[in-house]
């Protein structure tokens, strides 16, 4: 009956399973793919990130727009003296302008357009370094889900191997039937958790695709461990000074500092006006009668006008307050940021310590005995010393230790993946 039950169960996730078999077969011929080789590939086709770089272009045109000067100006005037009954008289008047930046505004302007650009670039860092974290984290899933779907195929070789000992023990008359439709249950438990463990490393991997920027359909094959390697030796000093030193969103902070001087900068240039300068050439021709005749003249002339507005209201005074108050805006944030990367520097660390001791436990006191305490059980059913309910039980216990310890070795990638992006370090090359 339990196997009737279990069945109902595994029915309507058939389609899960044919998926899962599929992709894993289609897949099968591709070359695994490393850490170090899963970042570089999604840094070279992370879609947002390719979007973002390309976004470098936006800031290239500001930075040209902020070197050009003021296009000249062509006036062109005419008069006539036609429609107030003078008709013979008439002007015209041609004239040729240019707007003069004063205060050095140009060269203030192509400061902010720079700094606007570096701000950029380390905005561009901080995706990058987060496109890391993200990539690390799905890859030690998919490794974990691996690993687990490896420890439950151990699992169910065993329930057979119990299965066959309780055919052939009932066969003897040593046993009731109960005890081998006990074993069947367990075997078709461990194959139910087994389509679980499957669904949970497709949906890693395609986590881990989408971010690699794959197509659609496409899984990447792993090659990795969740076993640690060189344990991080630093302090939580040295780690808060990596975080200060290295982070990209300081970094994007302490550039906005500087826009923000350079924005004051610009805005008490803008208080002093531009002088427009033009060059003007006139024909103006008048006439008079003298007797019965109309005499005309006509003079030409050649002019330089200077116009300059006069600051007697308006000398930027808003533009000034609001640059002064986005540097002032910068400043806190930067304070603030600062606090907040020593906060995630000690919370990472504390973690990784902690993760570091639990493995230890399991490494030095659980971890030893399971296997031979496992093997005992099994030999003294074998020789009916013990009921099938203990083998049952110590089978359990081993697969819920280990399936434990993948989780405290995952905890522990886990924790050094976010010690890394607080800090924005490498401390093990990421090969791990």
């Amino acid at each position: 009956m339990g196997t009737t039950v279990f069945a109902r169960g595994v029915l309507p996730l058939v389609p899960i399973i044919v998926c899962v078999l599929t992709v894993t077969t289609a897949r099968a011929d591709e070359p695994a793919m490393s850490l170090p080789q899963a970042i570089e590939y999604s840094l070279r086709n992370n879609g947002e990130l390719k979007a973002l770089r390309i976004e470098k272009d936006i800031r290239d045109a500001a930075r040209i727009r902020a070197g050009l000067l003021p296009n000249p100006t062509l006036d062109l005037e005419a008069g006539t003296g036609a429609l107030t009954g003078s008709k013979s008289e008439n002007s015209l008047a041609i004239g040729l302008s240019q707007e003069f930046l004063l205060a050095g505004k140009r060269d203030k302007r192509l400061a902010i357009a720079e700094r606007e650009l570096n701000i950029y670039r380390w905005q561009l860092a901080n995706q990058e370094r987060l496109l890391r974290d993200e990539v690390k984290t799905a890859f030690y899933e998919a490794v974990l889900a691996r690993e687990r779907l490896a420890l439950i195929d151990r699992s169910i070789a065993l329930n057979r191997q119990l299965l066959e000992v309780t055919k052939e023990r009932l066969t003897a008359g040593d046993i009731p039937e109960l005890e081998m439709n006990l074993v069947k249950v367990e075997l078709a438990r461990s194959e139910g958790n087994r389509i679980e463990v499957a669904k949970a490393m497709l949906q890693s991997r395609a986590r881990l695709g989408t971010l690699m920027g794959l197509l659609p359909g496409s899984q990447p094959a792993i090659e990795g461990q969740l076993e640690p390697g060189v344990p991080v030796t630093k302090s939580l000093a040295d780690l808060r000074q990596l975080a200060h030193a290295n982070r990209p969103d300081l970094k994007v902070l302490e550039a906005e500092k500087g826009w923000g001087d350079a924005e004051i900068q610009l805005a008490q240039a803008e208080s002093v006006p531009n002088l427009t300068t033009a060059l003007v050439f006139k024909r103006d021709t008048t006439s008079m009668e003298i007797g019965d005749a109309e005499r005309k003249d006509t003079a030409y002339t050649i002019g330089v006008r200077f116009s300059i507005p006069i600051p007697v209201f308006d000398r930027n005074q808003a533009g000034v307050q609001e640059a002064r108050a986005k540097k002032n805006s910068s400043e806190t944030r930067l304070a603030a940021a600062a606090g907040t990367v020593e906060r995630e520097a000690e919370t990472a660390y504390a973690s990784y310590q902690n993760a570091m001791s639990v493995l230890a436990l399991y490494r030095a006191d659980i971890i030893p005995q399971l296997e031979e305490n496992l093997q005992l059980t099994r030999e003294a059913y074998r020789l009916g010393e013990v009921s099938i309910l203990s083998v049952i039980q110590e089978q359990k216990k081993f697969f819920e230790v280990n399936d434990g310890y993948l989780n405290a070795l995952h905890d522990r990638q886990a924790a050094l993946v976010k010690l890394e992006s607080v800090t924005a370090s490498e401390f093990t090359g990421g090969d791990k």
